[in-house]
């Protein structure tokens, strides 16, 4: 594999725009009712890895496609997950639920996941596993609260 994933890049993207817009348009929409320092530092160093290991593929680290036919079924699942991302902010853009927090953390977690395991991106594997249950355990109790 090269150093840059223009397709993890491009994902990486897709995702981010309705968080940006949503954010923009809701000034108190993030509010954080559930504090847990250390599952909190824990969320953001798996989210920053996974946005960076997306893209980036470090030589070595990085194993390329784990079989024939990887990079085809990469494309075709990264895009229905963040397809359904996308249509999950649209359907619950104005709602506050636990099953809106859930969508929108669990679909991600699979991105990342996935396209960790298809790429054999080992970085990327280890950031989606500790972002997964941080962002879903974190999203799920500021729902609740």
């Amino acid at each position: 594999m090269k150093w840059l994933n223009w397709y993890g890049l491009l994902f990486v993207a897709v995702i981010l725009v309705p968080n940006i817009v949503f954010a923009a348009t809701n000034a108190d929409g993030f509010v954080n009712k559930f504090s847990n320092k250390k599952l909190e530092v824990l969320e953001q160093i798996g989210r920053f890895s996974c946005f960076l290991f997306m893209f980036i593929s470090i030589p070595g680290l990085c194993r390329g496609w784990l079989f024939d036919g990887a990079k085809s079924f990469y494309l075709i699942v990264g895009a229905i997950l963040v397809g359904l991302y996308v249509l999950g902010w649209i359907a619950f853009w104005n709602e506050s639920s636990v099953r809106k927090a859930l969508a929108l953390s669990i679909l991600p977690s699979l991105l990342f996941l996935e396209s960790g395991i298809l790429t054999r991106n080992y970085p990327l594997v280890v950031g989606s596993v500790i972002f997964a249950p941080c962002h879903i355990a974190i999203s799920y109790m500021n729902a609740v609260l």
